[in-house]
């Protein structure tokens, strides 16, 4: 049996602040500590009858999980240049699919630590056939072209509930309480690992309680970005739509397709931010 694990940071135990997530004295503690929830999860996988487990990196630049300090039964994919974004390397040989240190929606609940829809920097929406989703909602509908069940859910106590109500009967993890965008009630890693552990073991021993979340047919994107420049600087994409001054629609033939597309979206929003994408030849 193989379990994948799409693995982020904010939601990981401990974190309470953006500053502990930036390159600087306190970012390679936060770091072990990531790797630490993850190597949680990936026990309990194996404690549930896992035979497979591979992490994909997906928090920044994606090569944060300290790979001299992760369970050695598990492979990781690591670096950022990837036309899958968070989920590099899922393909329909998996049984089901972790998230691991995920966080809520942006424009979701005031408790979530540090939420935001995959880049805080150009996104305040995305809506998939006008449903709007945050990451690992989306992600799931990806996996589900796969056929593959989202299990497990961790992260903060308003991230679980957002997850919950959307994907009713995955298994989740509250490893921590969030007071604000950038304030926490923690509890010790070492308490929230084994949990994770736990939850873990019972998802993957009960994973035919989840289903596939599959979308048949075309699927439209809606994206609202931060500016209006992120937005208009999409449209040298052919078909990405310009439907208000910050907001871009397309349609594609399935997930997988749409999915690509976003996070191309993304990248141009995130360079075009501050007219960088303007000065580049400047």
């Amino acid at each position: 049996m193989k379990i994948f694990i799409s693995a982020d940071m904010e939601g990981i135990s401990g974190v309470a602040t953006n500053m502990q997530l930036k390159k600087d004295s306190e970012y390679n503690r936060f770091r072990s500590l990531m790797t630490a929830d993850v190597n949680a999860a990936i026990a309990g996988a194996f404690d549930g009858g896992a035979t497979e487990v591979v992490v994909a990196d997906g928090h920044g630049n994606m090569s944060n999980i300290l790979i001299e300090e992760l369970d050695e039964r598990a492979r990781l994919i690591s670096g950022n240049n990837r036309v899958m974004c968070q989920l590099e390397g899922l393909d329909d040989s998996y049984d089901g699919i972790f998230f691991v240190g995920h966080h809520g929606r942006e424009g979701g609940s005031t408790k979530t630590v540090i939420n935001h829809s995959l880049a805080g920097i150009a996104v305040n929406e995305v809506k998939v056939n006008d449903v709007v989703v945050g990451e690992t909602e989306l992600n799931t509908r990806v996996a589900g072209y796969y056929d593959v069940p989202a299990l497990l859910a961790t992260g903060d106590e308003a991230y679980t509930q957002e997850v919950e109500a959307s994907l009713p009967g995955i298994f989740t993890a509250a490893v921590k309480k969030g007071l604000d965008r950038f304030a926490a009630e923690l509890i010790a890693p070492v308490k929230a690992q084994k949990l994770i552990r736990q939850r873990a073991a019972e998802a993957t021993r009960e994973r035919g309680r989840m289903k596939p979340l599959k979308l048949t047919g075309p699927v439209t994107f809606e994206v609202e970005f931060k500016g209006t420049n992120q937005a208009l600087m999409t449209t040298t994409i052919p078909d990405v739509e310009l439907i208000d001054a910050k907001r871009i629609r397309f349609t594609s033939v399935d997930i997988v397709t749409a999915y690509k597309l976003f996070w191309a979206c993304v990248i141009i929003g995130m360079t075009a931010t501050n007219g960088v994408l303007g000065s580049a030849n400047a």
